[in-house]
């Protein structure tokens, strides 16, 4: 085949009458996902992602340095540790000498301490391109040293993950340092530090069932590899062929193993906004505001009889209402820049409950909510709001979270109740409600509970073992719903609205039975496209919220909610 171009002594290239181009050597490159031709330079300076399919490549580890830290801020450590080969292995030494001169590497990870967004943290990222990444006793070490040193300095740490698991080249010494790794980590928690880590393509094997699973944040990058076993060893195993998305990184979300997935072009303003919520000094209680009206003095200032005001069935018809707001409407009207993070870390993602992190008047808390659908599709994505037992340990795995990081904790519960299918009842439902019970009296940050829809029997409790539990004027919160309610004590359950007038479940009545502590007016009825001023009522509520238990010892805290429900 005749060329296009040819060399010039200047180095310059021509154009040939016919023919393919030809080019310098790795100037062009091809895609290992799409086949399509790129060039270099473009994805180097693109995050090393594909131009044309937006495809991955892996990313060496001083890149993804530069891609995530404030330009000069990174201090490398513990370089060049001293060669080890614990299994005396012929050939071993020299393979290593010769990855490090050809990698510029020391080891299949680069530890440090680097600013993020302005905010200091260590960071450890590992490269495939050393023995795949593999982690032997040096890697161990240089992760374990970090993490010591980040908790004296007291530190969050971010561990970037990429390996094919543990070096078989060092034997049981590698398998060791899923303990070291993990230990030292176990230390870190405790003295309250953040740990996120970051899951790229491959993360495999002991790396993934040590330091990679342990974050109290786990991301992943889009279609990223990631398990214990090998998909071949798998299919191998079982005899099967694996479906299609098996081990990606969606796969490990949709089963609620990762919080979210990280577009690579924005790790770096995701990690900064994580940092900054998680920021030391970030719990000083704001000033209250102006206290909520509720409705006892409201309803007396207003002119009108009491036929005006909606009886039990009117408040159980208007709290299913089609357009009220939601869950989600309310976060996004009360905080500032929540991020939603998904998982029990056991099975699932449920989509009746969200949850994350926000900032409230600039302090950082913890914000979940039982969400229904704003339509019918999404209703039906997420259960008509009726939680799984994945639902109720998502939202206590964040509530502990928020323990550990003192965040204060906002729930706003919205549920006909727990789900109660089959597959619900295998999984523990019973179980799952239980321990919200169990850990929630005993949570050691403040903890608000909003019922601003239905409250459904134990699905809703689960959520509302609280300092304070406060309801929205149209509202209702009971033991059963009314249709049930009626089945059970008349076996008739056309009798609900009849059941509704005197199981006491409007916010009015439960105010006066003690079982809550206010009750926010909605000016009427409450309706998503218009939920500002409701939104404003809340905050200046939460507000004062904080003002009274912010300040409050966690013995303070536990001892308090304790009593208020041995009262009852």
């Amino acid at each position: 085949m005749r060329k296009m171009f040819k060399r010039t002594p200047s180095n310059s290239y021509i154009k040939l009458k016919s023919g393919q181009p030809e080019v310098p050597e790795g100037m062009w490159r091809k895609c290992n996902k799409c086949g399509a031709p790129i060039y270099t330079e473009d994805v180097r300076a693109g995050a090393y992602i594909c131009p044309k399919c937006g495809g991955y490549f892996r990313m060496h580890a001083y890149r993804r340095i530069e891609l995530v830290t404030d330009k000069g801020t990174f201090e490398e450590w513990d370089k060049d540790l001293p060669v080890s080969n614990p299994l005396k292995l012929s050939g071993y030494v020299r393979k290593l000498s010769e990855t490090r001169e050809k990698t510029g590497l020391d080891e299949a990870v680069i530890t440090g301490k680097a600013s993020i967004g302005g905010f200091e943290a260590v960071i450890g990222v590992m490269d495939g391109r050393f023995i795949m990444g593999s982690m032997g006793k040096n890697g161990g070490e240089k992760i374990t040293r970090a993490v010591e040193r980040a908790t004296r300095e007291r530190l969050p740490v971010i561990l970037f993950c990429c390996s094919g698991g543990a070096r078989m080249q060092e034997g049981i010494v590698s398998l060791m340092q899923m303990a070291k790794t993990a230990a030292a980590l176990k230390r870190h928690s405790e003295a309250g530090l953040l740990y996120i880590s970051v899951l790229t393509e491959p993360t495999m094997g002991g790396v993934t069932a040590s330091f990679a699973m342990l974050g109290d944040i786990i991301l992943a990058e889009p279609k990223a590899v990631i398990g214990f076993a090998g998909p071949r060893v798998i299919e191998q195993t079982i005899g099967q062929k694996l479906p299609e998305g098996f081990q990606t990184a969606e796969f490990l979300l949709e089963h609620g193993f990762v919080d979210a997935i990280l577009r690579r072009e924005e790790s770096k303003e995701a990690l900064t906004r994580i940092l900054a919520l998680h920021r030391a000094g970030s719990g000083v209680s704001p000033a209250a505001e102006e206290s909520v009206t509720e409705i006892g003095e409201e309803a007396a200032a207003r002119p009108g009889h009491a036929a005006d005001k909606p009886d039990a069935w009117d408040r159980v018809t208007l709290s299913r209402k089609k357009g009220r707001p939601t869950g989600l409407d309310y976060i996004e009207g009360i905080f500032e820049d929540f991020m939603e993070f998904h998982g029990d870390r056991e099975f699932g993602d449920d989509k009746a409950v969200v949850g994350g992190i926000a900032s409230f008047r600039g302090r950082p808390v913890t914000v979940i909510a039982q969400q229904k659908g704003r339509n019918t599709k999404e209703n039906i994505e997420r259960n008509f709001s009726m939680p799984s037992p994945e639902g109720y340990r998502k939202a206590l795995r964040l509530m502990k979270q928020a323990e550990k990081f003192g965040r204060p904790v906002f729930c706003f519960v919205d549920t006909p109740g727990a789900f109660c299918g089959m597959e619900a009842e295998e999984r523990g439902q019973g179980e799952a409600i239980a321990r919200n019970l169990f850990e929630l009296s005993g949570l050691k940050t403040p903890l608000l509970s909003v019922v601003i829809g239905e409250g459904g029997s134990g699905g809703a409790l689960a959520l509302a073992v609280a300092d304070e539990v406060w309801m929205l004027e149209n509202a209702v919160y009971s033991v059963l719903s009314p249709e049930g309610f009626a089945s059970i004590v008349w076996k008739d359950s056309r009798r609900a609205s009849e059941a509704a007038g005197i199981m006491k479940i409007t916010a009015e009545d439960l105010k006066k039975l003690g079982i809550i502590e206010r009750v926010i007016p909605e000016g009427g009825q409450a309706d998503r496209k218009d939920c500002g001023e409701l939104c404003r009522k809340l905050a200046r509520g939460f507000g004062e919220f904080l003002e009274t238990y912010g300040s409050m010892t966690p013995e303070e805290l536990t001892e308090r909610r304790y009593r208020r429900f041995r009262r009852m």
